[in-house]
């Protein structure tokens, strides 16, 4: 247990934020935030339930239904303004949030610089988007007597639940949106790595946001999560995590008909053509950009390149070199120097990497590095969550490993032989959330791309993004986009107005 004093333990479970004011849950319940890197405790928060979500999503209804001073009818120039006041806190904020990011979700500490540099940049893309946008759209209506304009209003009550994985990144990826269409929200971070994302909320209102626009309530999603998907007076639900969840999210939304999004993961192949390493600085970027598809963030990544399929002529000598440098990843603390990959978020992912590594073997994988948890170090305490950097060769369609995400450092090699075959295998998969093309040859880059069912597609890279560009996937990867004007366009109602500037009769009924 955490030992602490009463005082502490009230101040640190007021994490439901409400009406402008820091709460704990209506039960009193709390939950101990561990610390992946070794499994111990270093923080509390409240564990809210359905009680708690309903006292948000009443106090966000009102901050959006109120008179012509609530935030919705907030001039898009100060709601902008807002935004980058944001995004200037963020950065004064870096080495703090970082840190805390390091260690609630195990990444390392310049992978969490990394990730609050990406939250300014989308709170201050969003700022820009909606400061630029005129008014409306004009639509001719073939007659001088007519104004008719398309304009675009906020959805609503906007209920937005997120993942462990990146907990204030894929947070920033709806707040942001969110209030710069003039929204009210309330967010149900991940109970694993709720931390950043309450820090979000401070500095929000430090920024100058109204009380009650923006809502929290940390608890888990059977409850918390549940009752925002279904609430009446939600009116659009986010959802970023797995595919069962996903559309649990769904069903619970459709009774009442609100908008859904949906980012559901994928299984992502990395495709590499043999031209891509006909030179020796093209081989050692392929082999490279490989290990930081798979192993990024020890693997729990929605768009990670877990699947790695090259080409038949180069297969040997490609896993061999990738192999060997798994195997020299350095795992432990994220907050330690020289730390290359941190720990798996929790014991039950780990399990899950395990049960999936076991699977593969027992249908046939070649293991040729990892497989297995490390040896305890001074960096890497033994009972932290860590599992090794895991290279399956001789893999196929049929292994659930290469079907199912794993969400752990687990890559998985599949061969090809001709442009066909791989561009085959590369969409042989329910999801269609990323994936990537190694090639030499511009023309059969252009042509792979082109035939790949994903919603993202890299060319000689792996895992760039940009604010300004959608982000999300085809198939079971999800409905809807984040990022980009069509990450905006999803917190947005259309409406047509239409205005008859010389009214007349129509005399349609003779009497």
């Amino acid at each position: 247990m955490v030992d602490r004093t009463e005082q502490q333990r009230q101040r640190e479970q007021r994490t439901i934020h409400v009406d402008g004011e820091w709460l704990e849950a209506v039960s009193g319940g709390s939950r101990e935030i561990l610390d992946p890197a070794d499994g111990r405790p270093f923080a509390v928060v409240a564990e809210g339930d359905e009680k708690d979500a309903d006292l948000a999503v009443a106090a966000a209804r009102a901050a959006f239904d109120g008179g012509a001073g609530a935030w919705p009818r907030t001039p898009v120039a100060e709601r902008a303004a807002l935004l980058h006041r944001v995004a200037d806190l963020l950065v004064r904020d870096r080495e703090r949030l970082g840190l805390l990011e390091s260690r609630d979700a195990g990444k390392t500490v310049e992978e969490g610089r990394v990730d609050i540099d990406c939250v300014a940049d989308a709170f201050r893309y969003f700022a820009g988007l909606v400061a630029a946008e005129a008014p409306g759209r004009v639509v001719d209506a073939g007659t001088a007597d007519v104004h008719s304009v398309v304009v675009h209003e906020p959805v609503g009550v906007c209920a937005l639940i997120t993942p462990w994985n990146y907990p204030l990144l894929q947070a920033s990826w709806k707040i942001a949106p969110a209030l710069a269409a003039g929204n009210t929200f309330v967010v149900k971070p991940s109970e694993i790595t709720p931390l950043t994302t309450i820090a979000l909320i401070d500095l929000l209102a430090e920024a100058g946001l109204p009380a009650g626009v923006a809502g929290i309530v940390t608890g888990p999603g059977h409850t918390v999560g549940a009752r925002l998907a279904e609430h009446p007076d939600v009116d659009l639900v986010s959802f970023t995590g797995g595919l069962a969840s996903g559309t649990k999210v769904a069903r619970a939304a459709a009774p009442t008909v609100k908008k859904v999004a949906l980012e559901l993961g994928g299984k992502n192949p990395n495709v590499v053509f043999a031209d891509a390493c006909a030179t020796d600085d093209g081989f050692d970027t392929a082999v490279d950009q490989a290990l930081n598809a798979a192993f990024i963030h020890s693997g729990q990544v929605c768009s990670a390149g877990s699947r790695l399929i090259v080409e038949e002529s180069v297969r040997d000598r490609f896993v061999a070199e990738l192999a060997r440098r798994a195997s020299l990843i350095r795992l432990g603390r994220g907050t330690e120097d020289g730390v290359e990959c941190g720990p798996l978020v929790s014991e039950q992912q780990r399990a899950r990497t395990e049960t999936y590594v076991a699977s593969a073997l027992a249908e046939g994988a070649v293991l040729r590095t990892g497989g297995k948890r490390p040896r305890p170090a001074p960096h890497r305490p033994e009972s932290g969550y860590f599992y090794e950097p895991t290279v399956l060769d001789h893999c196929h369609r049929e292994m659930r490993v290469v079907r199912e995400e794993v969400f752990g450092p687990v890559l998985t090699v599949e061969t090809f032989r001709t442009e066909d075959e791989a561009v085959a295998l590369a969409n042989d998969t329910e999801y269609g959330l990323a994936g990537a093309v190694w090639t030499a040859d511009a023309g059969r880059a252009r042509r792979v791309a082109g035939r790949l069912r994903h919603g993202t597609v890299w060319i000689n890279d792996f895992h760039p993004y940009l604010p300004q560009a959608e982000w999300g996937g085809f198939g079971k990867s999800g409905v809807g986009r984040e990022l980009g004007p069509a990450g905006l366009a999803e917190y947005r109602e259309t409406k047509h107005v239409y205005q008859n500037l010389a009214p007349r009769p129509v005399r349609w009924f003779a009497g």
